[in-house]
């Protein structure tokens, strides 16, 4: 009799525990659901949200992790409902993985190749790296990002014979930006944003490009609209710019990915993304101390479709929390 109470107890015990663990399990799957799908609920709405939307968005590849957690946690605790929820979830997120934006060669002659370089020195640290690489890999455009005075000093004294034109404007912290360049530049307005985002016309064996370098405000928590405004600067740029056929240049720290929508406007301009054209569109830019395993694209060099790219590399400067991006283009003809 004792021993049939105490299996009786031991029984309900266990199947107690495992309601709990079941219970358990789907609560903290719907959570992983919830936060996984409101973020994926803007990149359908194609918008950006606000914080933290934007912030996760940035990682959009990356949510498959919890996605996938909140599918074996909804298997375990047998909710049907959490489980179609994550396999759509799942669904969405390979869907939204593909690249993003226009392909394909300009159909002119080849007049011109170049090679740009794009670089955030994060407040001049990595200064001295940049330039050991611009030794080395020989750019004939670089755009620098975070520049200050002492970075400033700095690549006038190791690069001036080399790089003897330039676009710049110079401030405190991050707000410095430099556009060197091989071929001569003729002065041309600047985008307007927090940061220096300076521009300039290069005369390229004869042709004119137009050069403009991108650094708008990241989306810090609380002023994402400032983040959305310079990025929707730069749009209206690109658009305006596109009107009159000078072939375009874009290159810099946009704080953006292609899984933002106020990204995506600039491309929708015509713009093509060289990284996309290469095939290296999910390579990741920053946080360069968890790249290539960890991080998110934010780095670009944008081209008008004057444009082809041949080849685009991400390369590790010490000091610095992004890589650089080294692009090989070539400049077409209208066809």
């Amino acid at each position: 009799m004792d021993t049939a109470a105490a299996e009786w107890t031991s029984a309900g015990d266990t199947g107690e525990r495992r309601g709990c663990g079941r219970l358990l399990g789907a609560w903290f799957a719907g959570l992983l659901l919830a936060g996984v799908g409101v973020t994926v609920g803007f990149r359908v709405a194609d918008g950006d949200g606000l914080t933290p939307v934007p912030q996760l968005l940035a990682f959009l590849p990356w949510l498959l992790v919890p996605t996938g957690v909140a599918l074996l946690l909804s298997l375990f605790a047998r909710w049907w409902t959490g489980l179609v929820g994550a396999v759509v979830l799942l669904g969405l997120l390979a869907w939204y993985i593909e690249p993003y934006g226009k392909i394909g060669d300009p159909d002119g002659t080849a007049v011109a190749s170049l090679r740009v370089l794009t670089s955030n020195v994060e407040f001049g640290h990595a200064t001295d790296a940049l330039v050991a690489a611009v030794r080395r890999e020989k750019p004939d455009i670089v755009f620098v990002q975070e520049c200050e005075q002492t970075c400033d000093a700095t690549l006038r004294d190791a690069l001036s014979t080399d790089y003897p034109h330039r676009a710049a404007r110079i401030a405190d912290g991050s707000k410095g930006s430099v556009v060197l360049s091989r071929f001569p530049l003729t002065s041309a307005d600047p985008v307007p944003g927090t940061m220096a985002m300076p521009g300039a016309v290069a005369d390229v064996r004869g042709h004119a490009v137009r050069l403009q370098l991108a650094h708008p405000m990241p989306p810090l928590p609380g002023r994402t609209g400032l983040w959305r405004r310079e990025l929707g600067e730069l749009r209206d740029f690109a658009a305006d710019t596109g009107t009159d056929g000078t072939p375009l240049v874009l290159a810099g720290d946009f704080n953006a990915s292609q899984d933002h929508a106020a990204f995506r406007r600039i491309l929708d301009t015509g713009l093509r993304d060289a990284a996309r054209l290469t095939g290296h569109d999910r390579t990741p830019s920053w946080p360069a101390r968890t790249t290539p395993t960890f991080g998110a694209q934010i780095d670009h060099v944008l081209l008008s479709p004057h444009f082809a790219a041949r080849t685009t590399r991400f390369l590790d400067l010490p000091g610095t929390d992004h890589r650089a991006l080294l692009a090989d283009v070539t400049l077409h003809q209208p066809g």
